[in-house]
This record gives C-alpha cells, structure tokens and sequence, in this order.
C-alpha cells in the first residue's frame, strides 16, 4: 500500500501571500496580549493581568477567525500552564466542565439517534406538518425550538432537534456554502436561545439571578415564576419576530421548493420499513432523558444525565463505539472546553472581578434605566466568552449595592443582569446551543457577527422598553 506525499509547488512568495492575513491577525492577537500585559492596572495580580490578555486576545482570534476555532481554544487552554498562570494540573481540570461532558453526552447520544433512522421519521413529520414551504420550515423549527425551551434546558432542547435538523439538511444534499443550511441551524440555535429566557426553567441563570437576589435582599423582594414568565414572555415573543426578519433577510434561501428533501426522506423513510428495536429503544432512551433534564435537571445536572443516558444506549445495543467515534464532532468538543477553561481561568485568577468592578465603578449613577441599560449591554458582551451563569454571579451583588443606595427596585436589577446574559448569539463558545449550530458545517464567525449584534441590540432596546412600559403595570418600576 502506498502512500502520497502532497508536495506543494507554487511559488513560495504566492504561499506566503495567501498565508499573509492569517499571519498579520495572529501577530496582531499577539500585540493586543502584549499591549494589555505591559500596562499598568492597579488592584490587579500579575496572573490576573495575563489572563485577561489572553482572553482578549484569544476572543480577537475567535472573531476574526485567523485560526480554527478549536485551535484557538486550545491555545487558550495551554497559554495558562505556559506562562505560569495557573498549573497544568489546575488548568485542564478547568477543561472538564459540566457543559463541556454535557455537549459530548449529546453528540454521543445523537449519533444511534440518527443512524438508527428515528431522526428521519421525526423530521419527515415535521416536514408533513410544517416545511411545506423553505420559508415555514424555518419558522417552525425557530417556534419549536423556542417553545420547548419555555419548559426545559434550551441547552437540551438544541440537543434534540439537532439530529432532526441534521437530517433535513441531508435530505436537501445542501452544500456548504447554502444559505438556507446556514438559516436552517440559526433557527435551531436561536430559537432554543430566546425561548429560554421566558421562563425560570430554560437555563441555570434566571434562578441564579433570583437565588441572588433573596440572599443580598430580605425575601419580600423576590421574582416568582409565574412573575418572571409574564414580565420576560412578550419580550420573547418580539424577540422571535425579529430573529426571524434577521434571518430571511441576511439569508435569502437559494432553495424555493423542498419537495426533494420530503421525497428523500419519505424513501428513506419506505426503506427503513417497520419500527425496528434500534429504533424504539433510543426513542424510549431519548424520552426518558428529556424526562430527567426536566425533572431532575437543577438537581443531578444535565451532563450526569446525558452521560448516563449514553451508557444505556451501550447496553441496550443502541450504539457501537466505532460509529460514536465517526459521528462525534470531537473539535466542538475541544473548542468549547478550552473557552470554558478561558472564562473559569478569568475567573479563578480575579480578572474577571476585576474587570467587573472597574466596569461598574464608572457607572452613571444619575440616571438608574441609564445604570441598567449600561449594565445589561456589558452582561450581554461579556458572556460572549465568560459563563452567563459566571456574569450573573459577578454582576448581581455590586449591582443590586448601587441599586439600593440609588431607591432602584432590586428586583428590576434581576431583570436586567439575567435576561441579557441568555442573549450569547455571537460567539460559538458562547452557548451550547451555537456551538451545536456551528456543527452543521455551514456557519461561519462572519455569519453570527452581524446577526448576532443586530439582535443583541435589538434586545436591549426592547428590554428598556419593557422596563419603561409593561414591568410598570405589574408593580416592577424604576
């Protein structure tokens, strides 16, 4: 058996031309570390200081993409033991986070799920139901998803549609570059994302936030479900509307009929036949799964149950390793550890409280929407690359401090630190859900960048909106 050597001979000025811009955005990520690590920033560590400027200059990188995204992690990972911050001990034990085993778990279970034929059933009815047209199919899974999220983790609930997704989109044989594929995994990604700050059940941050509030206020001043759902719902809802302009109207469908991919599926579907025990087992696997994130989630945690369930499906024969190890997109793993580790690496050397508070210290203090506004708008950035779970913890005492010398309504302050933080529609670290969405093979950083910034803005207006309009008739004033 031979084996080729790719031998590359074009002219060594043209390589380093196209090498050129890739070179000049690393050295330029390597000027920002260097710019940041040699100023002086008083009540900051050294190791402080170093890890903030790898984190900025590793988010410089993300966003411009000199580097694949996994390697980037990965440089994040391995710059804390290099230079001294953290040891190497400390450091990947960072990378072994709940969401990190969490993400694995879903692949795992995703790949019997899609193999077994179960997802193609699912996305043939869905398709029957609601993708009569390219334009309603969007719109379904953008509504679905974000219904789900209302009442579970809207980190499981991109989890399950992510096979049936998968599945559509290869019934379509869409190309990388289609921009239908691209709108088709941000309606998953979106849609799981907004819907999961109506309610107190879509992530771990809005019973943060509330959890906080009780503890750093008497607990006369608290959110209760039914409250939060109300004040945080109509929000929702415009949020879904827009999200959907944003998408047709940055991603116009090349495709004007898909009738192939239901014909497709449907034949795929013939030549599957009858349910067959794969087919029913994972199915069963999956249901009681969803059962247990939703009602066990908070308590054993969403990774455990994932891990469990993928355990199972290994001795009920629903999987065999070998196609686990085809079917897992193991650099989605390794990006999302090694900005997980980023972000608790910020956190664990004080960077992160730091920068929190030299933020909060020059707040406008006259004016409390301007305070809120100036508040969310930095909570909604930040979590781009730092745990909104962590943002909220930061955010919410200092925070509720000012608001309490300022006669601000502590539980506005809830409001505002804990709904921005859901809206991480930039960066694929940012969230499971786009860091799933990014699996598809059709987005790209450029994609979420203006989409995801016009959306963010387009939540801290409706946010003060609501502040100023709706939250008043329910006793929640400025």
């Amino acid at each position: 058996m031979s084996t080729r050597v790719f031998i590359d001979r074009r002219p060594i000025w043209l390589i380093l031309l196209r090498r050129g811009a890739r070179v000049w955005l690393v050295l330029g990520a390597l000027a920002i570390f260097m710019l940041l690590t040699s100023l002086d920033f008083p009540g900051l560590e050294r190791d402080g200081q170093l890890a903030m400027g790898v984190f900025a200059a590793c988010i410089f990188l993300w966003v411009t993409e000199a580097l694949p995204l996994m390697i980037t992690s990965i440089l994040a990972l391995v710059s804390f033991p290099a230079l001294g911050i953290l040891g190497s001990r400390e450091t990947y034990a960072l990378f072994g986070s709940e969401v990190t085993f969490f993400i694995l778990g879903v692949f795992i279970l995703a790949s019997p799920i899609q193999r077994s034929g179960l997802s193609t059933r699912i996305a043939v009815g869905v398709l029957d139901r609601f993708g009569h047209t390219p334009q309603r199919l969007i719109t379904s899974v953008l509504l679905l998803t974000a219904s789900m999220s209302c009442v579970m983790s809207c980190h499981a609930v991109a989890a399950i549609f992510l096979p049936v997704v998968r599945s559509i989109h290869s019934g379509l044989s869409l190309k990388s570059n289609s921009r239908f594929g691209k709108a088709l995994y941000l309606a998953l990604a979106y849609g799981s994302i907004i819907g999961g700050t109506a309610t107190l059940l879509g992530s771990g941050r809005a019973p943060l936030a509330v959890a906080l509030l009780q503890e750093n206020s008497d607990h006369a001043h608290t959110i209760s479900f039914a409250d939060w759902a109300m004040l945080a719902t109509p929000m929702m809802l415009v949020m879904l509307l827009i999200a959907r302009v944003v998408i047709h109207w940055m991603f116009v469908s090349e495709i004007e009929d898909i009738s192939q991919a239901r014909t497709a599926l449907a034949d795929k579907v013939d030549q599957l036949g009858k349910l067959t025990y794969r087919e029913l087992a994972i199915g069963a696997l999956l249901l009681v799964t969803i059962w247990f994130w939703i009602t066990a989630g908070d308590s054993i945690g969403l990774a455990t149950i994932s891990l469990l369930a993928v355990v199972a499906a290994f001795v009920i024969g629903c999987t065999r390793w070998s196609e686990v190890e085809e079917d897992v997109n193991w650099g989605i793993v390794l990006m999302y550890g090694g900005a997980i580790a980023l972000g608790m690496g910020m956190l664990t050397t004080g960077a992160s409280a730091w920068l929190a508070d030299r933020l909060l210290s020059v707040m406008p203090g006259e004016q409390p929407l301007v305070l809120l506004g100036v508040v969310a708008l930095i909570g909604m950035w930040l979590t781009e690359g730092v745990s909104n779970a962590a943002v909220v913890a930061l955010f919410m005492p200092p925070v509720l401090g000012m608001a309490r010398q300022l006669g601000i309504d502590v539980r506005l302050v809830a409001l505002f630190v804990a709904i921005p933080c859901g809206y991480s529609l930039v960066l694929p670290m940012g969230t499971p859900g786009m860091a799933l969405a990014f699996t598809g093979g059709f987005l790209r950083q450029k994609d979420t960048a203006l989409a995801g910034t016009i959306l963010k803005f387009a939540s801290l207006v409706l946010l003060i909106i609501s502040a100023l309009t709706i939250w008043p008739l329910m006793g929640y004033e400025l």
